[in-house]
Protein backbone atom coordinates (compact mmCIF):
# COMPACT_ATOMS: atom_id res chain seq x y z
CA UNK A 1 0.00 0.00 0.00
CA UNK A 2 1.19 3.70 -0.65
CA UNK A 3 0.23 7.05 -0.14
CA UNK A 4 0.58 9.70 -2.52
CA UNK A 5 0.77 13.54 -1.64
CA UNK A 6 0.20 16.44 -3.66
CA UNK A 7 0.66 19.76 -1.36
CA UNK A 8 2.80 22.90 -2.22
CA UNK A 9 3.52 23.39 1.39
CA UNK A 10 6.76 21.69 1.63
CA UNK A 11 7.07 21.68 5.18
CA UNK A 12 3.50 20.36 6.07
CA UNK A 13 3.99 17.69 3.08
CA UNK A 14 7.34 16.59 4.75
CA UNK A 15 5.57 16.36 8.53
CA UNK A 16 3.15 14.34 7.09
CA UNK A 17 4.74 12.01 5.05
CA UNK A 18 7.00 11.33 8.39
CA UNK A 19 3.94 11.06 10.18
CA UNK A 20 2.79 8.10 8.23
CA UNK A 21 5.94 6.43 7.55
CA UNK A 22 6.26 6.08 11.36
CA UNK A 23 3.32 4.18 10.95
CA UNK A 24 4.14 1.91 8.52
CA UNK A 25 3.03 3.50 5.85
CA UNK A 26 4.96 3.92 2.10
CA UNK A 27 4.71 7.31 0.98
CA UNK A 28 5.12 8.86 -2.27
CA UNK A 29 4.94 13.28 -2.26
CA UNK A 30 5.01 15.91 -4.81
CA UNK A 31 4.15 20.10 -4.71
CA UNK A 32 2.16 19.90 -7.66
CA UNK A 33 -0.09 18.05 -9.70
CA UNK A 34 2.36 17.76 -13.04
CA UNK A 35 5.10 16.56 -10.60
CA UNK A 36 2.57 13.95 -9.26
CA UNK A 37 1.39 12.95 -12.97
CA UNK A 38 4.87 12.56 -14.09
CA UNK A 39 5.56 9.88 -11.59
CA UNK A 40 4.22 6.04 -12.55
CA UNK A 41 1.98 4.85 -9.90
CA UNK A 42 1.83 1.34 -8.37
CA UNK A 43 0.13 -1.48 -8.80
CA UNK A 44 -1.14 -1.21 -5.30
CA UNK A 45 -3.96 -0.28 -3.12
CA UNK A 46 -3.09 3.53 -2.72
CA UNK A 47 -4.57 6.85 -2.07
CA UNK A 48 -4.21 10.48 -2.71
CA UNK A 49 -4.02 13.17 0.16
CA UNK A 50 -4.81 16.31 -1.83
CA UNK A 51 -4.92 19.81 -0.93
CA UNK A 52 -7.62 22.06 -2.17
CA UNK A 53 -5.70 25.04 -2.63
CA UNK A 54 -2.19 24.59 -5.37
CA UNK A 55 -0.52 26.65 -7.81
CA UNK A 56 -2.42 25.93 -10.96
CA UNK A 57 -5.23 23.53 -10.87
CA UNK A 58 -6.94 23.58 -7.68
CA UNK A 59 -7.13 19.83 -6.02
CA UNK A 60 -11.11 20.05 -6.23
CA UNK A 61 -10.56 20.46 -10.29
CA UNK A 62 -7.99 18.15 -10.11
CA UNK A 63 -10.36 16.06 -8.99
CA UNK A 64 -12.52 16.09 -11.02
CA UNK A 65 -10.24 15.56 -13.78
CA UNK A 66 -9.50 12.42 -11.98
CA UNK A 67 -12.67 11.08 -12.17
CA UNK A 68 -13.47 12.24 -16.52
CA UNK A 69 -10.43 9.64 -16.78
CA UNK A 70 -11.86 7.22 -14.88
CA UNK A 71 -9.28 7.24 -12.34
CA UNK A 72 -10.62 5.05 -9.05
CA UNK A 73 -8.17 6.41 -6.76
CA UNK A 74 -9.92 7.42 -3.26
CA UNK A 75 -8.98 11.00 -2.27
CA UNK A 76 -8.33 12.82 0.95
CA UNK A 77 -8.96 16.38 0.81
CA UNK A 78 -6.61 18.69 3.11
CA UNK A 79 -7.34 22.26 3.06
CA UNK A 80 -6.92 25.39 5.58
CA UNK A 81 -9.63 27.37 3.78
CA UNK A 82 -12.04 24.76 4.06
CA UNK A 83 -16.38 25.69 4.02
CA UNK A 84 -19.19 23.88 3.71
CA UNK A 85 -20.06 24.23 0.25
CA UNK A 86 -16.16 23.32 -0.95
CA UNK A 87 -16.79 19.95 0.95
CA UNK A 88 -20.01 19.13 -0.05
CA UNK A 89 -18.64 19.61 -3.84
CA UNK A 90 -15.58 17.19 -2.55
CA UNK A 91 -17.44 14.37 -1.21
CA UNK A 92 -20.14 14.89 -4.09
CA UNK A 93 -17.55 13.99 -6.11
CA UNK A 94 -16.15 10.90 -4.49
CA UNK A 95 -13.73 12.15 -2.14
CA UNK A 96 -13.12 10.22 1.02
CA UNK A 97 -12.52 13.05 3.54
CA UNK A 98 -11.87 16.52 3.74
CA UNK A 99 -9.71 17.17 6.73
CA UNK A 100 -9.55 21.07 7.54
CA UNK A 101 -5.56 22.31 9.09
CA UNK A 102 -4.61 22.09 11.13
CA UNK A 103 -5.72 18.39 11.65
CA UNK A 104 -5.22 15.71 14.39
CA UNK A 105 -2.65 13.31 13.88
CA UNK A 106 -4.88 10.51 14.73
CA UNK A 107 -7.69 12.15 12.28
CA UNK A 108 -5.09 12.06 9.47
CA UNK A 109 -4.50 8.39 9.90
CA UNK A 110 -7.74 6.92 10.41
CA UNK A 111 -9.03 8.77 7.08
CA UNK A 112 -5.88 7.24 5.20
CA UNK A 113 -6.27 4.05 6.52
CA UNK A 114 -10.21 3.94 5.92
CA UNK A 115 -9.31 5.19 2.49
CA UNK A 116 -6.42 2.63 1.88
CA UNK A 117 -8.82 0.05 2.73
CA UNK A 118 -11.45 1.07 0.02
CA UNK A 119 -9.25 1.01 -2.52
CA UNK A 120 -7.70 -2.51 -1.26
CA UNK A 121 -11.61 -3.68 -1.33
CA UNK A 122 -12.10 -2.32 -4.75
CA UNK A 123 -9.31 -3.49 -6.06
CA UNK A 124 -9.81 -7.18 -4.90
CA UNK A 125 -13.57 -6.64 -6.09
CA UNK A 126 -12.48 -6.04 -9.66
CA UNK A 127 -9.83 -8.68 -9.62
CA UNK A 128 -12.47 -10.82 -8.40
CA UNK A 129 -14.83 -9.77 -11.48
CA UNK A 130 -12.19 -10.55 -14.27
CA UNK A 131 -11.56 -14.44 -12.88
CA UNK A 132 -15.46 -14.30 -13.21
CA UNK A 133 -15.68 -13.11 -16.38
CA UNK A 134 -12.69 -14.91 -17.82
CA UNK A 135 -14.28 -18.10 -16.60
CA UNK A 136 -17.82 -17.25 -18.73
CA UNK A 137 -15.32 -17.13 -21.59
CA UNK A 138 -14.89 -20.06 -21.63
CA UNK A 139 -18.16 -21.79 -21.58
CA UNK A 140 -19.24 -22.60 -25.46
CA UNK A 141 -22.27 -20.65 -26.39
CA UNK A 142 -24.88 -23.25 -25.86
CA UNK A 143 -23.23 -23.67 -21.99
CA UNK A 144 -23.67 -19.67 -21.95
CA UNK A 145 -27.15 -19.99 -23.01
CA UNK A 146 -28.20 -22.97 -20.98
CA UNK A 147 -26.59 -21.31 -18.04
CA UNK A 148 -29.39 -18.00 -18.49
CA UNK A 149 -32.09 -20.07 -19.18
CA UNK A 150 -31.55 -22.17 -16.06
CA UNK A 151 -30.73 -18.89 -13.85
CA UNK A 152 -34.15 -18.18 -14.82
CA UNK A 153 -35.79 -20.66 -13.36
CA UNK A 154 -36.23 -23.27 -15.84
CA UNK A 155 -36.02 -26.87 -14.84
CA UNK A 156 -34.04 -29.00 -17.31
CA UNK A 157 -37.42 -30.01 -19.43
CA UNK A 158 -38.51 -26.65 -19.98
CA UNK A 159 -34.88 -25.56 -20.95
CA UNK A 160 -35.08 -28.79 -23.07
CA UNK A 161 -38.20 -27.82 -24.84
CA UNK A 162 -37.23 -24.12 -25.46
CA UNK A 163 -33.89 -24.62 -26.98
CA UNK A 164 -34.66 -28.00 -29.24
CA UNK A 165 -32.78 -30.38 -27.37
CA UNK A 166 -32.44 -33.75 -24.71
CA UNK A 167 -32.93 -33.02 -21.21
CA UNK A 168 -29.81 -35.13 -20.81
CA UNK A 169 -27.95 -33.08 -23.06
CA UNK A 170 -29.25 -29.55 -21.22
CA UNK A 171 -28.46 -31.61 -17.79
CA UNK A 172 -24.64 -32.41 -19.63
CA UNK A 173 -24.11 -28.55 -20.62
CA UNK A 174 -25.19 -26.87 -17.05
CA UNK A 175 -22.89 -29.34 -15.23
CA UNK A 176 -20.49 -28.72 -17.74
CA UNK A 177 -21.12 -24.51 -16.83
CA UNK A 178 -21.30 -25.62 -13.61
CA UNK A 179 -17.94 -26.87 -13.16
CA UNK A 180 -16.50 -23.96 -15.60
CA UNK A 181 -17.60 -21.55 -13.46
CA UNK A 182 -16.69 -22.95 -10.90
CA UNK A 183 -19.97 -22.88 -8.96
CA UNK A 184 -19.83 -25.45 -5.76
CA UNK A 185 -24.26 -24.87 -5.90
CA UNK A 186 -26.93 -23.72 -8.10
CA UNK A 187 -27.74 -20.71 -6.12
CA UNK A 188 -23.65 -19.87 -6.87
CA UNK A 189 -24.04 -19.76 -10.14
CA UNK A 190 -27.38 -17.78 -10.66
CA UNK A 191 -25.44 -15.15 -8.28
CA UNK A 192 -23.04 -15.40 -10.80
CA UNK A 193 -25.47 -15.21 -13.06
CA UNK A 194 -26.17 -11.63 -12.02
CA UNK A 195 -22.78 -10.35 -11.28
CA UNK A 196 -21.90 -10.71 -14.96
CA UNK A 197 -25.40 -8.37 -15.42
CA UNK A 198 -26.72 -12.15 -17.74
CA UNK A 199 -30.44 -11.43 -18.74
CA UNK A 200 -32.39 -14.12 -16.50
CA UNK A 201 -35.72 -12.66 -16.47
CA UNK A 202 -37.66 -15.99 -17.08
CA UNK A 203 -39.14 -16.46 -20.92
CA UNK A 204 -42.39 -15.45 -21.76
Amino acid sequence: MIVYIVDDDAPLRAAISSLLRSVGLRVADFGSVPQFLAHRREEAASCLLLDVRLQGISGLDFQAELNRDGVALPVVFMTGHGDIPMSVRAMKAGALDFLAKPFRDQDLIDAVNAALEADRARREAGQAQQALQACYQSLTPREREIMALAASGLMNKQIAAQVGTSEVTVKIHRGNAMRKMQARTFADLVRMAEALGIDTARPG
